[in-house]
């Protein structure tokens, strides 16, 4: 039976350093880190994220700054509200909660926040950083994933890994971190043939493919590190990841569960990135 790798518990345990840090940096300096969230419509899922963030902000003890926008806000408008957040020196971090409606272009939003604010690293400029190796900022799920394999103390290097999802968000970075480690790595997604025969090489196994139980024991190499990065839901209404859990953690020797494995880490990242964007911001190491 696999070893749970157990996000609720890694994710407390950043946000405490955070909260620390923040105290420290409030006492010499004078700093209280601020992140503004912008949500533009009523997306359920998207008013739960942006209240667990605003949450973790209180835990941490930053500024949270919270713009709700009508559905039917133009891009011009939201633009408009990304310059002025820009130039905020009380704002450290902007994020704009994905998605948003279809009159947005979301990639335009994405290059209009400063690199420096860009604290979820979706600018171009912060990718590019990843790719090399040289960056302040990590996508906040791809870093959460590396975070619970370190509190495990899974060794990446030389390691077959496999991401299964090529998204920007998730699978190109994962890939890249994992690399960065130097891990041996695979990405595979929907075009990929003989799918299940590579997975079953992975000694870690990185599942963001967003399809409820696609995961299954047959794909999984005895012993492998599984991380399930998806959050489906079933139609009974009860949630699950991408791996069929209950039979793959019968094989690998470390899984993490859904909810509770990758979910908290991100919203954990997060407050690190805001933290040092906002010590970056104020040139202190």
């Amino acid at each position: 039976m696999a070893i749970l790798m157990d996000g609720r518990a890694t994710s407390a345990k950043v946000k405490e350093q955070v909260r620390q840090e923040t105290e420290a940096l409030k006492a010499a300096h004078g700093i209280t880190p601020g992140l503004a969230v912008v949500i533009v419509g009523n997306d359920p899922a998207s008013r739960v994220y942006v209240n667990n963030k605003k949450k973790a902000c209180e835990a941490v003890g930053f500024q949270s700054f919270e713009y709700a926008l009508p559905e039917d806000t133009t891009q011009a408008e939201l633009l408009e509200l990304v310059e002025t957040l820009n130039a905020d020196p009380k704002v450290n971090g902007i994020l704009v909660q994905l998605p948003v409606p279809p009159q947005i272009d979301d990639k335009t939003i994405i290059h209009a926040i400063s690199p420096d604010k860009d604290v979820d690293a979706f600018h171009p400029a912060n990718v590019g950083k990843i790719m090399i190796g040289d960056y302040a900022f990590l996508p906040c799920t791809p870093a959460g994933v590396m975070e619970l394999l370190d509190s495990v103390g899974v060794e990446v290097s030389g390691k077959r890994c496999v991401v299964i999802g090529r998204s920007n968000i998730v699978g190109k970075p994962m890939a890249m971190l994992l690399l960065h480690r130097s891990g041996t790595v695979t990405i595979c997604h929907s075009r990929t043939q003989e799918l299940a025969a590579i997975t079953r090489e992975a000694d870690i196994l990185v599942a963001a493919v967003g399809k409820a139980n696609f995961v299954t024991a047959d794909m999984v190499k005895e012993g492998a590190v599984v991380v399930d990065v998806g959050m489906d839901r079933l139609e009974n209404g009860k949630l699950c990841g991408d791996v069929q859990f209950d039979e793959v953690s019968e094989k690998a020797s470390y899984i993490t569960p859904v909810p509770g494995g990758v979910g908290p880490m991100t919203v954990a990242m997060l407050m690190r990135n805001t933290l040092t964007a906002a010590k970056l911001q104020n040139h202190i190491q």
